[in-house]
């Protein structure tokens, strides 16, 4: 784990988050498979430790699987588009509710039986979950993968009647279900829209209105007449800039609008780059000081006032 932190580029931090994540949440379902194993030897086990047990199972699946997938797509091993076709919806319903058949099943009768085929249940559904998520939104998942992974920790301590476990694994759940929607918010849409988007047309439906007003195209020529004559601009980074590792190249161009004696911030959007706190890495990383980045609510007053904003 070490050597692989170490090693990795900064432009690919999140699919090691994914990874990392992936790895404890497939932890935890595993310990929960071998404790359910045992509880069969003990005719008079609880059900509700059972149960528990069983939950674990198969939210430590969906998060191992559907973090998988999420690196995946981070990586460039699958397409970055939103993955659908037909009857997924149902498959993914079919597989949810087959868990909770199951696991009301294993509450009653545990063995280790019913722990293989919840599983493989938690695989199929952690799978179908993330595959018609897209480009941006994929970090919210991440974020959500998270918190499944502290659900499943915190059931696992319960199982293991482990306090220590209990408590990290609901501090987890918890920060990881605000993160995510904060992160959802950010974009402009719940968290239903991010996962079930594609489902319906496309998941980069946002929450603004429609506009009227007109849309004009610029050549980088004309984009560089603008900048040369502007007082004062306005860099609002994005996923974009993260994803073509752009951050070197707009420091080289913002190293020359200050040379001319234009003034010259960064507008860091809460969910800008690939994942939160990624984009302020990355610009770091560029050596941008940090002075000149500015949090959305504190910059957006100031863009009344500037000439031009480069998004």
């Amino acid at each position: 784990g070490a050597v692989g932190a170490r090693r990795v580029q900064m432009t690919q931090m999140p699919q090691l988050v994914a990874l990392f994540n992936g790895v404890g949440g497939g932890a935890a379902a595993i310990v929960a498979v071998a404790e359910l194993h045992g509880l069969s030897e003990h005719p008079g086990s609880s059900a509700g430790t059972a149960a528990a047990a069983a939950l674990a199972i198969t939210v430590g699946a969906v998060s191992f699987a559907g973090s998988l997938v999420t690196f995946a797509k981070l990586q460039g091993l699958m397409t970055g588009r939103p993955v659908v076709f037909p009857g997924l919806p149902v498959l993914f319903a079919a597989a949810v509710l087959a868990a909770a058949a199951v696991t009301a099943v294993t509450a009653a009768g545990p063995g280790p039986l019913p722990g293989t085929i919840l599983a493989a249940l938690g695989l199929l559904a952690g799978v179908l979950l993330v595959l018609p998520v897209g480009g941006a939104d994929v970090p919210i998942v991440i974020s959500l993968l998270n918190a499944f992974t502290g659900l499943t920790v915190a059931a696992g301590g319960y199982v293991l009647d482990n306090v220590l476990l209990l408590i990290a694994g609901t501090l987890v759940g918890a920060s990881g279900t605000l993160l995510t929607v904060l992160m959802a918010r950010g974009m402009g849409r719940p968290v239903a829209g991010t996962l079930f988007g594609a489902h319906k047309g496309g998941p980069t439906l946002g929450a603004g209105t429609a506009s009227d007003r007109p849309v004009r195209s610029a050549t980088p020529e004309d984009v560089a007449i603008m900048l040369g004559y502007a007082g004062r601009v306005i860099i609002v980074p994005g996923y974009g800039l993260a994803v073509a590792q752009a951050q070197h190249a707009l420091r080289e161009l913002v190293d020359v609008l200050t040379e001319r004696g234009i003034e010259v911030d960064y507008a860091i959007h809460p969910v800008a780059g690939r994942m939160p706190g990624h984009m302020n890495v990355l610009l770091a990383e560029a050596q941008v000081p940090y002075e000149q980045l500015v949090e959305m609510d504190d910059i957006n007053p100031r863009f009344k006032h500037t000439d031009v904003v480069l998004v």
